[in-house]
């Protein structure tokens, strides 16, 4: 495309590389990083001061999904409300809040109190809730941090995970509706607490290194780690945003249309605290990028128009779609729109041309795609595209303030990631055995990802993200199979048929895939609108397997050996939360699936009817 891009005002590309003897090499940002906040309720104080009237947060309510809005000056008053009420109960740093609901006006509500009265934050995975069958997940991060408050946002949809708990002690609050059979406290009083002097002595005894939420995430196991993150941390992370992107005092309030689940690392930190930082307004979007669900964001998308937009490839997928089908609905995106961001996968190269032909139609100018990479160990972006790029894959450069240390992994070219900032977790909450594991000798957060260098000659133009080193394995052969970058071209090459992949398997003659299937696109594909077709029916239709087949095949004529994909099968059994297949993220754990599923493994390289074959 000769369309020029939306011009945004992002920081300069000025890096430097040092090289050591070891064959390890040091990159950092020659930007020196700004002064940043003391900690995150400062944020609401400054708007609440600044800008009461303006609209902070909204969300649908009722059975006629009518908006339920907030400003930032009514925020202010329910979150010392809600402050006083915590202090007098006797909250603080040893006394955590779990929230075990899904983003909701009061969850941002009681994350500011909690801050304020410094008393951890600990928002939990629904799915370990209203998902899991034995609870394992649940109890294992309740008796990891022992909270002295449990929030739910409704009573009776928790009620089955409530139960599971000891909660002998612990103050249960509920918002819509009280759990059957236990006894709870109803919001509406603690918000209704008179707050006092108390309050402020409160907010300015937080320090930077006091903890403001433990945010849980899974490691090889399948168990949740709570990891601490500080103040510090999230102040310091939301700095470096501003730093790469910045906003001019003439600029639009930002609105964002939010979906991220607030307990992940990305939506509660980098987007929810992140547009607060900002005097944003954010609407709470209950939709997901799903079928079924994601109408709900259309809707949303009908009544709202955001300043940026942060979705997943597969919600891309369907995004573009609409805007393709709804003139109307284009034009309420496009309006305000600035800037598009992609995580959780690589963005497919047809997707990012058929969002950026709808931007030039829609805007005149093609939109920057901005993406980053990091960890709920790292608050949770280390590095960032800050400039506007026509790549897809890149993981940017590291922010103002990260120092990458890239140890070379045997491959050409190919590097381990780890890196050092004040954004890195000072450890894992009463782990300190997974803490000491996760650094090396010079206190470098050992991330487990892998990077390489869009040109080795020229660090500016970024890294690429490579996989995930603990994932790697090699074939019978001694070929080296790199397990996330397979991963990533297989679900693009096979869309949209494929939803996610485990890469099989260590010591095999070949690669194969496991496939867990997008089953509405395999119903359009199929051409079975009234779902009449049962699943192992539908997974064999020549539609479905022929997209794959020939998806893959035109991969594999492009790739190496170790980057060939030689069988699939597409297995009906989504990913298990209690087998530990699938993280709170949405994430596969590729060793936990393939223990779990060892019979499909052998069904795979055996061969069969259910098995497709590519060539």
């Amino acid at each position: 495309m000769q369309v020029p891009f939306k011009p945004i005002d992002f920081l300069s590309r000025d890096v430097r590389l040092d090289r050591r003897p070891d064959g390890s090499l040091i990159l950092q940002s020659n930007h020196k990083l700004k002064p940043y906040e003391r900690h995150v309720p400062a944020f609401l104080a400054k708007w609440a001061a600044e800008a009461p009237d303006r609209l902070w947060l909204a969300q649908r309510r009722g059975p006629s999904r009518d908006w339920t809005k907030l400003t930032y000056g009514e925020a202010k008053k329910q979150v010392d409300a809600v402050t006083q009420a915590l202090i007098d109960r006797g909250f603080g740093p040893d006394k955590p809040v779990m929230i075990l609901s899904s983003n909701s006006i009061e969850f941002a509500l009681l994350t500011m109190a909690a801050m304020q009265a410094r008393a951890p934050v600990a928002p939990v995975s629904p799915a370990y809730s209203v998902m899991s069958r034995d609870h394992s997940k649940l109890r294992h991060v309740f008796d990891l941090i022992r909270p002295g408050l449990v929030f739910v946002q409704n009573g009776e949809i928790y009620a089955g995970a409530l139960a599971a708990l000891d909660l002998s002690g612990v103050l249960l609050v509920h918002v819509d509706r009280a759990p059957p059979k236990m006894q709870s406290l109803p919001w509406s009083e603690l918000v209704a607490t008179q707050p006092t002097e108390a309050v402020a002595r409160s907010v300015d005894a937080i320090e930077p290194k006091t903890i403001g939420k433990y945010l849980f995430t899974s490691g090889s196991t399948g168990m949740p780690k709570a990891v601490i993150n500080t103040q510090e941390m999230m102040c310091a992370n939301i700095a470096m945003g501003q730093m790469a992107r910045v906003r001019k005092a003439d600029d639009p309030v930002p609105v964002a249309l939010d979906w991220l689940p607030w307990n992940h690392t990305m939506g509660g930190n980098a987007t929810f605290q992140g547009n607060l930082a900002e005097g944003g307004t954010t609407w709470i979007d209950d939709g997901k990028p799903l079928p079924g669900l994601f109408e709900e964001t259309l809707r949303n998308l009908r009544e709202v128009s955001p300043t940026s937009f942060a979705n997943v490839p597969a919600g891309y997928a369907m995004l573009a779609t609409a805007l393709e089908k709804d003139e109307s609905l284009a034009k309420k995106f496009f309006k305000n729109l600035n800037a598009l961001a992609y995580g959780g996968a690589t963005l497919p190269h047809d997707l990012y041309e058929r969002m950026e032909a709808l931007a030039v139609k829609h805007t005149g100018y093609r939109l920057p795609f901005i993406t980053g990479w990091g960890a709920t160990e790292t608050a949770p972006t280390a590095t960032t595209v800050h400039w506007a790029s026509e790549r897809v894959g890149l993981i940017g450069l590291p922010f103002p303030g990260v120092q990458l240390k890239l140890v070379p992994t045997g491959e050409e070219g190919r590097y381990e990631v780890r890196l050092k900032s004040v954004i890195v977790t000072p450890g894992y909450h009463k782990q300190p055995d997974l803490t000491a594991a996760a650094f090396d000798e010079e206190g470098f957060y050992k991330i487990g990802d892998a990077a390489r260098f869009v040109d080795p000659a020229d660090p500016n133009q970024g890294l690429i993200f490579d996989g995930r080193v603990v994932e790697d394995f090699k074939l019978a052969s001694g070929t080296f199979v790199l397990v996330g970058t397979l991963r990533a071209n297989a679900i693009a090459a096979a869309s949209p048929v494929l939803q996610d992949a485990v890469v099989c398997a260590p010591d095999r003659e070949f690669v194969g895939l496991l496939g867990f299937p997008n089953i509405a696109a395999c119903r359009n594909l199929a051409g079975d609108s009234e779902v009449r077709l049962p699943a192992a029916e539908l997974l064999r239709h020549p539609a479905v397997v022929e997209t794959v087949a020939s998806g893959l095949a035109r991969m594999n004529a492009e790739g190496g050996s170790s980057m060939r994909v030689k069988r699939v099968i597409l297995m009906e059994e989504a990913p298990s939360v209690d087998g530990h297949e699938i993280t709170d993220k949405g994430y596969i754990n590729q060793r936990a699936t393939l223990e779990r599923r060892k019979a499909l493994v052998e069904r795979l390289y055996k061969g069969g009817p259910d098995v497709i074959e590519i060539n």
